[in-house]
């Protein structure tokens, strides 16, 4: 506990804070990329800290807010066949498709269980060979390792009752949409430190160099993340755009190489739709052809169809975008909630609302 408080430590994160005001002279716009960074900057009212003039937005790095309406869609058409049992975790069972949700799907009969880890959907389909059993693997490069070790097992073991919904994304292809977006605002990024752990900063460092803006790989914890501003911060001031690793402790430059060998032969690199934005080339993983027989794919209906929601009174897109703030959303804390999103139930928040699942 005492490293854990070490980051938390209140003289620490005022003499960080004060040094934040003091460095910054003009005004600038930096976007925290992981809803786990957004999560504890909520928690601990780092805002409030802050000069005003430096904003926080928050940026399209929690899977929950990300996933597509239509993907959720299929996720509810497969549990409602009558073999298949349809994993999740728990997060993603009260996030709305078009019409309704997993947790609706299973208070109306269909066999959705929460679990968490795809060894524990693996573990089912071991235990009941009379059931098709559906991982709704969702997540960026951080769970995709799990996700691709559950595949190799299956496959490892003949496991042919087993499957994946795959609902995964890659952060870099994201970012850089961000950044060629001509209304961008954004002008420094603190990088989502446990997906580094996973991927390394190659990609970052790319993009630090190719957009010219500073990039700081950053941690969780109070400390971690004004430190991150910190960095920012001192490099727009300087002049500079470079990327600068503040997660060290976690975060090697090279990664989890062994992790990142096993994804890439299990997935490859595809498009891929996120909830709000649309479809961003190259940002998502699907399955690879010598592992197709474990996409899921395969056991929705001939008559299922994907409906687009219409829904045009959410800012979830504009949100993930930095473009906007959550509480910027003409609907937060009134009509549109996680339990009765916007226009449910005949159409579908475009984001559930981004506002919500990021300071749920």
């Amino acid at each position: 506990m005492k490293h854990v408080d070490d980051y938390r430590a209140p003289e620490r994160i005022k003499k960080l804070a004060a040094a934040i005001a003091q460095r910054q002279t003009r005004p600038c716009v930096l976007m925290e990329v992981c809803g786990g960074q957004t999560h504890s900057i909520v928690r601990h009212s780092l805002e409030q800290l802050l000069p005003e003039s430096l904003e926080l937005v928050h940026g399209p790095g929690c899977p929950v807010c990300v996933t597509a309406a239509q993907t959720i869609d299929n996720a509810i058409a497969l549990a409602q066949l009558p073999d298949v049992t349809l994993c999740s975790f728990g997060d993603m069972l009260r996030v709305p498709g078009t019409a309704t949700s997993l947790q609706h799907a299973r208070a109306a009969g269909a066999d959705v269980r929460m679990v968490y880890s795809p060894l524990d959907a693996l573990a089912l389909a071991r235990a009941n060979p009379d059931r098709r059993i559906v991982f709704f693997a969702v997540g960026f490069e951080t769970t995709a390792p799990a996700t691709a070790l559950a595949v190799a097992q299956a496959a490892a073991q003949r496991l042919e009752n087993f499957s994946l919904l795959v609902s995964h994304f890659l952060v870099p292809p994201a970012m850089r949409a961000i950044l060629e977006a001509p209304d961008n605002r954004v002008q420094g990024f603190l990088a989502p430190g446990h997906v580094c752990a996973i991927t390394g900063e190659q990609d970052y460092d790319a993009l630090a160099r190719q957009y010219h803006v500073p990039i700081v790989i950053t941690g969780f914890e109070p400390v971690d993340i004004l430190q991150g501003i910190l960095h920012c911060v001192e490099q727009l001031e300087r002049g500079e755009a470079v990327l600068e690793n503040q997660y060290r402790r976690v975060v090697q430059g090279d990664g989890n190489p062994t992790a990142f060998r096993l994804v890439h032969e299990i997935f490859e690199v595809a498009d891929q739709q996120w909830r709000g934005i649309g479809s961003i080339p190259v940002s998502g993983l699907r399955l690879t052809e010598a592992y197709h027989r474990y996409d899921a794919a395969t056991l929705l209906p001939a008559t299922h169809i994907n409906v687009k929601s219409t829904h045009s009174g959410c800012i979830s897109g504009e949100i993930l975008r930095g473009l906007r703030k959550p509480t910027q959303c003409p609907h937060f804390g009134r009509e549109c909630s996680p339990q009765q999103p916007l226009g449910a139930p005949m159409v579908s928040s475009e984001g559930a609302c981004a506002a919500y699942y990021h300071y749920r």
